[in-house]
C-alpha cells in the first residue's frame, strides 16, 4: 500500500530527519543506503518498520546533521602521492609546467574525509526515534487508503454476488429450454415420425450433467462468505484474499467453460471483470 511518513530527533546538537516511502509489493522490501558511520542504524530501521509493517517496498531516506562535536581530518596520503606523481608524467609527456599545487592536490576527491567521533547507542536511539515517527504517519495515511480500499472491495464482491444470483436462477430454465429446443428441432426433421422419448430424455440427461455448474455455484457463494469474513479481520489479510481471489477466479471460469447459455455467458464475463479488479486491489492490502 502507498504512503509517506516523516520522523525527526534531535539530541546533542544533532539532527536526523528519516523519510519513508511506500509502494505496492507482495512481500516486505526495505531499501536502505546507510553510510559506513550510521550503518549501527540499519537493523534499527528494520525492526521498526517490519514491527508495523507487513508488506510493501519501502525506500528510506534520512538527512544526519551534526553541528557540535570534535570532527578530524583524515589524509590519504598514499592516495595523494599518486595524484602527484601521475601529474609528473603528464607534465613531462607533455612538455609542459607543472603547476600542480597542495591546494589543487586537497580538492582532488578521497584524498581529504572529515569524520566525527559518532556514539553508536545515540545514534541507534535517534534512528529508532525518528523512524517510529515515520513508520506511525506513514501507517496513518495507510490506514485511511485502506477505508477507502475496504469500500471497494465490498461494491466488487456484492457485483459479483448479484451476478451469481442471476446466474443460480437461472440454470434451471437453460436445461429446460434445451430440452423444448432440442424436442422441437427432433419433430422438425422427423415428420409424420414418431418421436423417441426415452432418446430425448436421455440426450437432455446428457446436456444437463455436461452444462451442470450447481457445484461451481455454490463454492463461489462460499468463497464471497470467506472473503467478507477476512475482510473484517484485523490481522494480516492479504495474502489470504490473494488466495481467495485465485479460487473465486477458477470457479467462474469453469462455469463459463461449462455454459451453452448467452446469459451466463454473459455474467460470466462480468464477474471475471470485477475479481480482475479485486485482485489489483488486493496488492494494496497487507
Amino acid at each position: 500500500m502507498t504512503g509517506y511518513g516523516k520522523g525527526i530527533s534531535v539530541r546533542d546538537n544533532k539532527t536526523l530527519t528519516v523519510e519513508l516511502k511506500a509502494v505496492n509489493n507482495r512481500f516486505l522490501e526495505i531499501n536502505t543506503r546507510l553510510p559506513k558511520f550510521l550503518v549501527a542504524g540499519d537493523e534499527i530501521v528494520r525492526k521498526e518498520i517490519g514491527a508495523v509493517i507487513k508488506r510493501g517496498s519501502i525506500d528510506f531516506y534520512y538527512d544526519y546533521k551534526d553541528i557540535g562535536g570534535d570532527k578530524t581530518l583524515e589524509l590519504d596520503h598514499n592516495l595523494a602521492k599518486k595524484y602527484k606523481d601521475a601529474a609528473d608524467e603528464l607534465a613531462t609527456f607533455l612538455n609542459i609546467k607543472n603547476d600542480f599545487s597542495v591546494s589543487e592536490i586537497m580538492k582532488m576527491p578521497d584524498v581529504i574525509k572529515i569524520s566525527s567521533e559518532v556514539d553508536t547507542k545515540l545514534i541507534c536511539e535517534m534512528f529508532s526515534e525518528a523512524t517510529k515517527q515515520a513508520v506511525a504517519a506513514l501507517d496513518k495515511m495507510r490506514i485511511k487508503e485502506g477505508e477507502s480500499v475496504h469500500a471497494d472491495f465490498v461494491k466488487l464482491i456484492e457485483n459479483i454476488k448479484g451476478h451469481l444470483c442471476i446466474v443460480k436462477a437461472r440454470v434451471p430454465k437453460v436445461v429446460d429450454e434445451y430440452r423444448q429446443k432440442l424436442k422441437k428441432r427432433v419433430e422438425e426433421y422427423l415428420g409424420e415420425i414418431e418421436l423417441d422419448e426415452a432418446r430425448l430424455i436421455n440426450e437432455v440427461a446428457f446436456f444437463a450433467d455436461k452444462a451442470d455448474i450447481n457445484e461451481e455455484i455454490s463454492r463461489l457463494f462460499s468463497h464471497i462468505d470467506q472473503f467478507f469474513y477476512i475482510l473484517d479481520q484485523p490481522d494480516e489479510t492479504g495474502r489470504r484474499l490473494d488466495f481467495l481471489s485465485q479460487e473465486m477466479n477458477r470457479e467462474v471460469n469453469t462455469m463459463g467453460s461449462k455454459s451453452n447459455d448467452l446469459e451466463i455467458t454473459n455474467r460470466v464475463v462480468a464477474m471475471k471483470n470485477e475479481i480482475e479488479k479485486i485482485r489489483e486491489q488486493i496488492r494494496n492490502v497487507e
